[in-house]
């Protein structure tokens, strides 16, 4: 069987989705060069005798056709990426490199060594601050930030690689991923593992602006579980689909929840909301059940459970 290459295997979101290929009896070749992914999230994966683990740039010149000649892969997941948007408005250089640059690096890698399917991670950042809800694949895409446009331009490389090089792309727009393995510590850290991690310390969580902002949060069980289907999934053309729940959490309520968890923490503090924060967004995941089977399954009772372990 043909392995499946994983870049950013050591992420948050690249551990998982190895950990399920893996389970479902893949090979999988893992790439990652820890500027943000840890050794501790592949620890697992790492025991598995059908998996490779490569510490490389892919960034770097001809390490990615390198690793792909090498391996020889059915599918591509590309989740190696500059993730954060506050780090794309500071930096955009670096978005213009970690984003749409190694995605051009990746379609080309496909091309040439002919992988048949690449899964793209996108996001929802793409829609931007639209207030047409809830957002669908044909929703107008207005970025508001260098990373939401680094993402919309990686969907059109890729599709038209797809349409001249016959190669099925899937470009998975993620909403708001929480779960096992995400970063409290990073400043740029999905809100619920930092809720979680301050309220378990006792400290006063941060909610930016009025925290009646509202998000489709979505388990990374469930984000790797769609994945795994879109790169496996029989005889289904390129496509975009959103990967979301179809609810909508505001801040407010999701801090309301946790103090269920935690009665003795401190109430949140309000500060200034961030520069391109976007302030609703919510989903609809109907494209991704219809073309490929994925439906989310954790409730967000049941994922914020998960935190604890």
């Amino acid at each position: 069987m043909a392995p499946v290459i994983v870049t950013g295997a050591a992420g948050f979101i690249g551990s998982h989705t190895c950990d399920l290929l893996l389970a479902a009896g893949h090979p999988v070749v893992g790439v990652d060069n820890f500027r943000t992914g840890q050794q501790s999230n592949i620890a697992q994966a790492s025991k598995h005798p059908y998996f490779r683990f490569i510490q490389a740039d892919c960034c770097a010149p001809g390490v990615l056709q390198r690793i792909v000649a090498e391996s020889r892969p059915s599918v591509l997941i590309h989740l190696a990426a500059l993730t954060s948007v506050q780090e794309s408005v500071r930096n955009p250089n670096l978005n213009f490199e970690l984003n749409l640059l190694l995605t051009h690096l990746v379609a080309e890698a496909a091309r040439v060594h002919g992988i048949a399917r690449v899964v793209f991670a996108s996001s929802a950042a793409v829609y931007g601050a639209s207030d047409q809800l809830p957002l669908n694949e044909h929703s107008l895409p207005r970025p508001i930030s260098p990373y939401g446009a680094a993402k919309l331009a990686s969907e059109a490389l890729l599709l038209g690689y797809g349409a001249a090089f016959g190669i099925s792309i899937f470009c998975l727009r993620y909403f708001n991923v929480y779960g096992p393995r995400q970063d409290p510590n990073s400043p740029y850290s999905g809100v619920i593992s930092i809720f979680s991690d301050k309220l378990r310390a006792g400290v006063a969580p941060i909610i930016f602006g009025d925290g009646e902002q509202t998000r489709d949060f979505i388990h990374v069980q469930d984000i790797a579980r769609a994945n795994v289907l879109a790169a496996t999934a029989p005889s289904v053309t390129s496509l975009i689909a959103n990967i979301c729940t179809g609810r909508a959490t505001s801040l407010n309520q999701l801090a309301a929840g946790f103090r269920t968890r935690f009665p003795c923490a401190p109430l949140p503090m309000h500060v200034q909301t961030k520069a391109a924060d976007i302030r609703h967004s919510l989903g609809t995941p109907n494209a991704a059940e219809a073309s490929f089977g994925f439906s989310a399954q954790v409730e967000l009772v049941d994922g914020l459970a998960t935190l604890a372990r």
